[in-house]
Parts: C-alpha cells; sequence; structure tokens
C-alpha cells in the first residue's frame, strides 16, 4: 500500500469549505474517498464547533477515527516531555507516529520539532 495519512482539522474544515487549491482538494478527495483517517481529537475538534451541522457528522462518519490506546499514550508522554506542544496537537502527533501515517497539516509549525513525525501541507502540493 502507498503512503497513508491522518488528516487534521484544519484540512477537513478547508476541505469541506471548499478552501483548499484545486490540486490540493482532488488528492484529497482521492484520500478521503480510500483511506479517510482522523484521530479522535480531530473529531472532536470538528464536531464540537458551534457550526457543526449534520452534513459534517456524516461527513465524519465516512472516517476510519483512531482512538488513543497505550502506545498512542506512551508517544503523547514522550512528545509531551520533549516539545513546547498544546495535548491536543501532541495526541495528534502521536497517532500519526504510532500508525505510520503521514500528518497532513497546514499548521506546520506547530508540529515542526517533533521527531519521527511525518508531514505534508496540503497547501504545498500546487508548488509542484
Amino acid at each position: 500500500m502507498g503512503k497513508r495519512y491522518l488528516i487534521d482539522s484544519n484540512i477537513l474544515i478547508e476541505f469541506v469549505g471548499k478552501l483548499l487549491p484545486e490540486t490540493a482538494s482532488s488528492v484529497l478527495t482521492a484520500i478521503i474517498d480510500s483511506d479517510f483517517n482522523t484521530s479522535f481529537i480531530n473529531k472532536i475538534e470538528v464536531l464540537g464547533h458551534h457550526s457543526a451541522d449534520d452534513a459534517w457528522v456524516n461527513f465524519i462518519k465516512q472516517a476510519s477515527i483512531i482512538t488513543a490506546d497505550d502506545e498512542i499514550i506512551e508517544q503523547t508522554i514522550q512528545i509531551r516531555r520533549n516539545n513546547k506542544i498544546k495535548l491536543p496537537d501532541a495526541i495528534i502527533a502521536a497517532t500519526a507516529i504510532v500508525n505510520d501515517l503521514t500528518l497532513l497539516t497546514r499548521n506546520s509549525e506547530d508540529f515542526k520539532n517533533i521527531s519521527d513525525l511525518k508531514m505534508e501541507n496540503p497547501w504545498s502540493w500546487n508548488e509542484h
């Protein structure tokens, strides 16, 4: 199997809101159609927003929601010990690392110092 992804909240919101550049939107559509992975934290962030409606709920239902297990918890602890990072971001990074997923996010700065984290910003896909 090729590269697999964990999709961050900001990319989910931009995708549904049709805010992504055309190339990123096309690639993301293919990813979502074939292997839609996100973290339980992203589900909480997206569906916990006051603007979330039934369309959002139905969209997130299509995803494989990865929950925290002992390995993700231990990885989160290590990330928090070694980086100044918010807990939700540490959980998202740990989820990607433990599951060998590339994190798709526009918030690269939030994750830049985490070793072993593979990350891409879909906004940069138009530059290639």
